[in-house]
């Protein structure tokens, strides 16, 4: 198994993970039922893990969309089967433009399975215009699926264009659990190019943090043996390392909350919906998790500049 394997097999886990919390009611998604096979129930550590993730994520992204309203676009890098899209297609919110890309492995079985399935596909087609999937792109008027690697630059920026990206529009960038896979350099040269290419842009990271203490070094352990090396681990040390990595590359600011102070901030009514949907026996485990994944926001241009607080 290469290197790029194991990091498109994690997709798989995480799709299975969203599937277990969605079942036991963590949070709703009336879509990654069909982008999963077999159900698989996780620990509740992992469901409440995944739902401060899935939450923490929206919370951020809910402010980048009330200051732009729908004149905006979102990319999702390394997105998997992610189902954000429709998820915002199904609550009324659309945006300008709507890019998912992965390694084209990836995103060819995201269209063969969105192919097959009526209802992913007519929410894609409620706009004018035609849904065209071919291999492993898809391409509509507000959603596009591209294949490509994101350490070649000069690929993603012909694929981006030819979807229509517009680089002057206030633009939200998503990756969980992406640039930690990364060669450092890879990385650098990913969030350089975003921030001199877009004007007006903002950034929520999702991944790992603190990795060099004893759990983090279990973690990485854990996922070594599973084929997955974290190239990109020292922009995960501690909080600071997390935003140096996109102030030193040209973007104006970041700011890096680990899941405890995350889990903490997310309203408190459905914070005890969630605690009570099953018992949790190892409080200090879920900590320790929730210790070691932060989100870390970063942004250029006027849109979020005042957006350093949670």
């Amino acid at each position: 198994m290469s290197f790029d394997d194991g990091i498109q097999a994690t997709n798989c886990d995480a799709t299975k993970c969203k599937y277990s919390a969605v079942k036991m009611g963590y949070w709703q998604d009336d879509f990654i039922q069909y982008f999963v096979t077999g159900y698989e129930r996780k620990t509740p550590e992992i469901n409440r893990g995944y739902y401060a993730r899935t939450k923490g994520v929206a919370m951020f992204m809910d402010k980048f969309l009330k200051k732009t309203g729908s004149n905006c676009q979102i990319i999702n890098l390394g997105a998997g089967f992610d189902t954000l899209y429709w998820r915002l297609k199904n609550s009324g919110i659309t945006v300008n433009n709507y890019i998912e890309i992965d390694f084209a492995s990836v995103t060819s079985k995201k269209c063969f399975l969105i192919k097959k399935n009526q209802i992913l596909l007519q929410t894609i087609n409620q706009q004018e215009g035609e849904v065209k999937i071919i291999g492993s792109e898809l391409h509509s008027p507000d959603f596009h699926i591209i294949g490509t690697d994101l350490r070649n630059l000069a690929e993603l920026d012909k694929k981006l264009t030819q979807s229509g990206i517009n680089f002057d529009v206030p633009t939200m960038f998503l990756t969980e659990c992406v640039l930690v896979y990364m060669e450092p350099e890879s990385s650098s040269m990913l969030l350089h190019w975003i921030a001199k290419k877009f004007n007006d842009i903002f950034f929520i990271n999702y991944e790992q943090v603190n990795m060099n203490d004893n759990f983090g070094r279990i973690m990485l352990d854990n996922l070594r043996n599973r084929g997955c090396q974290l190239a990109g681990v020292d922009a995960c040390l501690s909080p600071q390392t997390q935003m140096d990595r996109f102030v030193r590359v040209g973007w104006d600011s970041a700011r890096s909350w680990n899941m405890i102070n995350i889990y903490e901030y997310l309203p408190e009514e459905d914070r005890y919906r969630m605690e009570r949907l099953e018992m949790l026996d190892e409080l200090e485990l879920l900590q320790q998790l929730l210790q070691h994944y932060c989100i870390t926001i970063a942004w250029k241009g006027i849109t979020m500049a005042d957006v350093d607080h949670l």
